[in-house]
């Protein structure tokens, strides 16, 4: 069965040089083939068929035509040489290259210069992602550099990292979780800071931090967090964060979901967060300020504070 086709083909007066630069972006941005000068192609779907229809109509209303064809070709050649022009594997070569030199010199950089150009990196690699239409063997490649980047980013800057536990969520009392000692490990970063701030502010506000070197030195009455063997840490494909909302009876509340989807986003990847690269970059600078984790913990609960607030009045 051969896949359906939207064929966009356009003609534009010579002096329409905005319309063309912007036609010109938006059909690039989409990942569209060029069969020829004015000819374009995407594989057919719904949403590429009403991209193409709204650029068509920018077209005439720049005084040039177009015409949206929905095409299928009936021998396997030409079938071919469509999808060879949505061939991903070159982006995705380049990509690993990047990669590649990011993690040879990451023994060079600081921690907030390596997580934003690790940021970097993961934006174009999902850049990439959303116009391979025909994912194959090099997509599956560059998601193992992904992750070795993202093993390499934690091995240097926080070692110890969970691993996804397969225990079930067990639902909690925060009476029972009350003036407590919390442990987790030091050098914090996103899933921690905001663990540590959800516990503070949403399950035991009288709580104090213990800064753990190595999780093993865990003390005896502490509640251990975000770390293999903790009480709370990743469990199935659920980060700490996530773990303690499920447990404490925090899930339903809209923004502290929100929250944990950018949390998850930034500590595990998966479905992208518009505020999360935003937020991590912030939070970078904040950690380059800061001289401990009880201070970082501080500022870094006034940037959490602010987008609660701006998630509960989104969520109103």
């Amino acid at each position: 069965m051969f896949k359906r086709w939207c064929i966009l083909i356009i003609n534009l007066p010579g002096q329409s040089g905005t319309p063309r630069m912007r036609l010109w972006r938006t059909l690039k941005a989409s990942g569209a083939g060029l069969l020829r000068d004015g000819v374009y192609v995407l594989p057919e779907s719904e949403s590429t068929r009403g991209l193409l229809q709204g650029q068509a109509a920018n077209v005439q209303q720049a005084g040039g035509t177009a015409y949206l064809l929905i095409h299928s070709p009936d021998d396997s050649q030409l079938e071919a040489e469509f999808r060879n022009l949505f061939d991903r594997s070159h982006d995705y070569a380049e990509w690993l290259i990047k990669v590649g030199e990011f993690t040879d010199t990451l023994h060079t950089l600081g921690e907030p210069e390596a997580r934003r150009k690790e940021s970097q990196l993961r934006r174009k690699f999902e850049g990439i992602t959303a116009i391979d239409y025909f994912p194959d063997d090099a997509k599956g490649r560059a998601e193992r550099g992904l992750e070795e980047m993202a093993d390499a980013v934690n091995a240097r800057f926080s070692p110890g990292e969970p691993t996804a536990g397969k225990g079930s969520i067990v639902p909690c009392d925060t009476g029972e979780y009350r003036g407590r000692r919390w442990a987790t490990r030091h050098q914090l970063w996103v899933d921690r800071v905001a663990s540590a701030w959800l516990i503070r502010r949403f399950i035991d506000p009288d709580a104090s931090f213990v800064w753990l070197t190595h999780p093993a030195d865990c003390p005896p009455d502490a509640v251990g967090f975000d770390f293999d063997g903790a009480l709370f840490s990743h469990a199935g494909n659920l980060v700490t964060f996530e773990v303690l909302l499920q447990s404490f009876g925090l899930a339903d509340n809209p923004a502290l979901a929100k929250l944990g989807a950018l949390v998850h986003y930034l500590d595990v990847g998966g479905i992208p967060v518009a505020e999360a690269d935003g937020f991590a970059t912030m939070l970078a600078g904040v950690k380059h300020q800061c001289f401990d984790d009880d201070s970082l913990l501080a500022a870094s609960s006034n940037l959490l504070d602010h987008l609660y607030a701006a998630y509960t009045h989104d969520a109103s």
